[in-house]
């Protein structure tokens, strides 16, 4: 009989995509002992739609993983072919670093580092069922051979693979992503637990040979120089490199028409998916049916890596029957003798309603019980790693006895991320977007470290080497901008010939370095020439004292708006409140404070339902009943 040493875990995590990654090397670099159960090893970590990291918003997500001592920053430092920063020339808040991946080599790396990381046991298995007792408290999952693993908290972290079915044309496959092998029974075992679930459909597009693409009818896309790496802790000279080029092209009437024409052909128009689809990452049958005026949509062609021929046509997912989708793509510029390689599919798929968890990721009614990705509602690897690392983190605290690490809207947008799922829920597949964090102009990509970092420090995932190494750089950043609000530039014929040359009025009286930064035309490094006394800074913290010098009103005035918001999340709410007994409160919003539980007056005023009006009900019920 197996050792009891074999079975017995502190946490076992239920998945091995971006979120069961990072779940599990949080626990084990907490020094708990972590088992990881991936329906086959081959899909550890795979990249089963675009072969890419980071994007808009989502590099945010990246940055701020990193900061919390997570993987995905570091593993895509290794592994990419090209990076670029996006939106650069529109403001810092919306900055967004994304590196084309090569895939295998992303996913192999990340396997090598959880294979080499202490504490932490990969095994091949499904996962069938999770045993609670009758207290509501998780005692450990049994796999489909029927061996039980004890242990003291479960992340689910299941991704696309929960009764997954995959569909092109009348072809439907019961798999999981490239052709994985489904899980099967964990979907009845989480309604036997009571646990609500819904039905949610992604897609991804055809991969193509890359020799049979002419590149000189599309548009070159190349990488940026320098090349700016995710990780805080990465060198930026040890990532400068030759970067493989993508390439932009365009659908066309043509296109628009061959899909029209096969409309009926395609499952999501022939009822035949039952699964909600992401409104923002749409199938080219929804766009071109959504967006009936538009004569092209853009399309991506992107390598999936250095050693392999297929290529990755970003911007075309689609379901529709093999013929048709030979025909839709061979109509594209520079495509018109191009051979599918791998046909491109919709995947549905079963997934929680999310707010059943708190905010720490853990199930409201089953204690020790977590989840992270999308099997929560979410769509993306970074969203999915985002979670995953918070669930780790607290899975591992759990089990501990100790409360969860919650970060709130103000401190990141992993933080908004979670408090939309858990508070909002959602009915589609949930992306994250800049438009969604309020405090952007605070939670910027370039200063995750400085907001995450002392969390992840707290949390025991950073070393006191890495905390130090972020006290001293937020110590240059404050001597740097000090330096510069006193160093006073006297006019002179030198000074206004530059402020000419820089298409900057010229100045008759002493001005101060600080306020010359502040002018839209200028920089801290165009003001370089005329600054004498600027010591040698590395990049990064030359950025910080541009951005917040630069932006020092806006700042002044979002940290205003977070003081708020930290008094309305300071207002607590008591477990046990009776929201029928609370006279002044309308119905819809007694049935939604009942249902939901917020912790607190903030959470309340962000559930679709309760009014402004309501909240004021709130706060007069606690004031009068002295209950905070």
């Amino acid at each position: 009989m197996l050792g009891s040493e074999y079975l017995n875990w502190d946490v076992a995590v239920v998945g091995g995509g971006h979120a069961g990654c990072e779940a599990a090397l949080a626990s084990a670099r907490l020094g708990l002992n972590v088992i990881l159960f991936a329906i086959q090893l081959d899909s550890i970590a795979m990249m089963p739609c675009n072969p890419n990291i980071g994007g808009s918003s989502k590099g945010h997500l990246v940055r701020e993983l990193d900061a919390l001592g997570g993987e995905m920053a570091k593993n895509i430092d290794k592994t990419f072919i090209q990076s670029r920063m996006l939106n650069a020339s529109k403001g810092p808040a919306v900055y967004s670093l994304r590196a084309q991946a090569d895939k295998r080599r992303y996913a192999w790396e990340m396997r090598r580092t959880l294979e080499n990381t202490r504490n932490l046991c990969i095994r091949q298995s499904e996962i069938t069922d999770v045993k609670v007792d009758e207290t509501g408290r998780v005692l450990g999952v049994y796999s489909e051979s029927g061996a039980f693993y004890e242990c003291g908290a479960v992340v689910l972290c299941t991704g696309t693979y929960l009764k997954a079915r995959c569909l092109y044309g009348d072809v439907i496959h019961a798999t999981g992503p490239n052709g994985q092998r489904a899980s099967v029974g964990l979907s009845d075992s989480l309604k036997r637990l009571g646990i609500r679930l819904q039905r949610f459909k992604t897609g991804t597009p055809a991969r193509i040979d890359r020799n049979s693409i002419d590149f000189s009818k599309m548009e070159i896309q190349n990488g940026d120089e320098p090349i700016v790496p995710f990780s805080f802790d990465t060198d930026p000279r040890s990532i400068q490199r030759a970067q493989v080029p993508c390439y932009l092209t365009y659908t066309n009437s043509l296109t628009h028409e061959v899909i029209r024409a096969n409309l009926s052909r395609s499952p999501m128009y022939g009822g035949v998916i039952e699964g909600t689809g992401a409104r923002y990452c749409p199938s080219i049958e929804d766009k071109v049916v959504r967006f009936a005026d538009k004569e092209r949509h853009q399309v991506f062609i992107e390598p999936e890596g250095e050693d392999t021929s297929e290529m990755y046509i970003s911007g075309m997912s689609t379901s529709l029957p093999e013929d048709v989708q030979e025909a839709m793509y061979r109509s594209l510029p520079g495509m018109s003798g191009c051979r599918v390689t791998r046909n491109g599919y919709a995947i549905e798929y079963d997934c929680i309603d999310p707010t059943q968890l708190t905010t720490g990721l853990m199930f409201r009614d089953i204690c020790g019980l977590f989840s992270a990705g999308q099997i929560n509602g979410s769509s993306g690897y970074e969203e999915a790693a985002a979670q995953g690392i918070v669930a780790g983190i607290n899975a591992a605290r759990f089990v501990r006895n100790k409360p969860p690490i919650v970060i709130d809207r103000s401190e990141g947008y992993i933080g908004v991320l979670i408090d939309d799922l858990v508070i909002k829920g959602t009915n589609e597949p949930y992306r994250m977007l800049t438009s969604r964090a309020e405090y952007r102009l605070l939670l910027r990509q370039d200063n995750a470290d400085i907001r995450l970092r002392p969390k992840g420090y707290g949390a025991g995932l950073v070393s006191r080497e890495k905390y130090e190494r972020l006290i001293s750089k937020t110590r240059e950043i404050e001597d740097e901008i000090e330096r510069v609000r006193k160093t006073v530039i006297a006019p002179s014929t030198r000074i206004n010939e530059f402020l000419r040359l820089n298409g900057s009025a010229e100045t008759m009286t002493g001005v101060t370095l600080a306020e010359l930064i502040k002018r839209p035309e200028l920089s801290c490094s165009v003001c370089a020439v005329i600054d004498s006394g600027r010591p040698e800074l590395p990049e990064d913290i030359r950025e910080q004292v541009n951005i917040q010098i630069k932006y020092e009103g806006y700042i002044k005035r979002q940290a205003a708006q977070v003081e708020q918001f930290k008094r309305m999340e300071g207002r607590k709410l008591p477990d046990n409140i009776n929201y029928a007994a609370i006279s002044g409160l309308r119905l819809e919003a007694r049935q939604k404070l009942e249902f939901h539980k917020p912790v607190n007056l903030g959470q309340a005023g962000r559930i679709t339902g309760v009014s402004p009006a309501d909240i004021s009900v709130l706060i007069v019920f606690l004031t009068a009943n002295k209950l905070q």
